[in-house]
């Protein structure tokens, strides 16, 4: 599998890393519907054996869970990939989420993250959220603090815009940038990701087959019929009327995928990796099944006509 230089970071990763959002269990607010953790373990160890070499979580997943099953998974194993993880998102006794960039918080954050991950340092720590705004600064001074510490490698932010960024860059270097992108969600192109080409930022991009609905296994009756704890019940992107247009969408990628033996997914995913102001997309897997229908998106090159094919149907769909 290709690896592509991580910014300034100094690490090269393959051009898909394992996602563990939808991992981290259903019992919290932004849960996918029930998991096995079973099978969870076997996809992490399904994606390592396929070549790839970063797995991305976060505290919140499953609040604490996701990043305990990542340890879990990684048990025993000599050739470690690289882990991420993030922080600034925390929740209470009553498992309700709150915003904190304060120093305290952070430094207590990462305590929790090392020892749930078994580690002693954290490859890259990100910022999950810029919230609350007024304490960005705060916030990425005590990221700075814990890399020059040593508890983390790399300090990065995830869902922030240039000028937060900039703010940020003011104290200390930005890594990386972990923002949402996919063919229906295009909303970095125009400043953000030439700000990262600018300054060597690293860009993994989040959510690159819209949560799945570009996987190619999504359907109007699976989506429909989501589970109550599934948070994507509730996306407008499942309900009527975009739905029907996206599974449109999805069967023009299937037609594109079948010349190269790929599926939607991966074309979803292939899309994206051609920005090259992108280094790696994070892709979600459930299951092992799951993971071997989409690593193909490493390797898998589409050519202008195929991309301006999708460029022109995309911008044909109805807003």
């Amino acid at each position: 599998m290709e690896t592509r230089r991580f910014g300034s970071t100094g690490m090269d990763i393959t051009s898909i890393g394992f996602g563990s959002w939808a991992i981290g269990g259903e019992n919290w607010s932004h849960g996918w519907g029930p998991q096995d953790d079973n099978q969870a373990i076997e996809a992490i160890e399904c994606a390592l054996q396929s070549g790839i070499n970063w797995i991305d979580t976060a505290a919140v997943y499953g609040l604490g869970h996701s990043e305990e099953l990542v340890a879990k998974a990684l048990e025993g194993t000599t050739d470690k990939p690289y882990v991420f993880t993030k922080c600034a998102l925390v929740w209470d006794n009553n498992r309700q989420i709150g915003n904190s960039l304060k120093r305290d918080s952070i430094r207590r954050e990462c305590e929790a993250s090392l020892k749930r991950l078994k580690t002693d340092t954290i490859d890259l720590y990100q910022i999950h959220w810029p919230n609350p705004e007024e304490d960005i600064e705060e916030g990425w001074g005590t990221m700075a603090e814990l890399k020059e510490e040593g508890l983390v490698k790399h300090i990065g932010v995830s869902n922030f815009n240039v000028e937060q960024m900039k703010r940020a860059q003011g104290i200390a270097p930005v890594a990386s940038l972990q923002p949402p992108y996919s063919m229906l969600r295009r909303g970095i192109e125009e400043e953000i990701l030439p700000h990262c080409m600018k300054h060597d930022i690293g860009v993994i991009i989040y959510s690159p087959m819209l949560s799945g609905m570009l996987s190619g296994k999504m359907t109007r009756e699976r989506a429909l019929q989501l589970p109550e704890n599934d948070w994507r019940r509730n996306n407008k992107e499942f309900q009527e009327p975009r739905l029907a247009h996206n599974l449109e969408l999805v069967e023009h990628l299937r037609t594109i995928g079948k010349k190269h033996g790929a599926s939607p997914g991966e074309v979803a995913i292939a899309w994206t990796l051609w920005h090259p102001g992108v280094t790696g997309a994070i892709v979600g897997g459930r299951s092992a099944e799951q993971v071997e229908g989409i690593v193909g998106a490493a390797d898998l090159m589409l050519d202008q006509k195929e991309v301006d094919a999708i460029e022109t149907y995309v911008a044909s769909m109805p807003e």
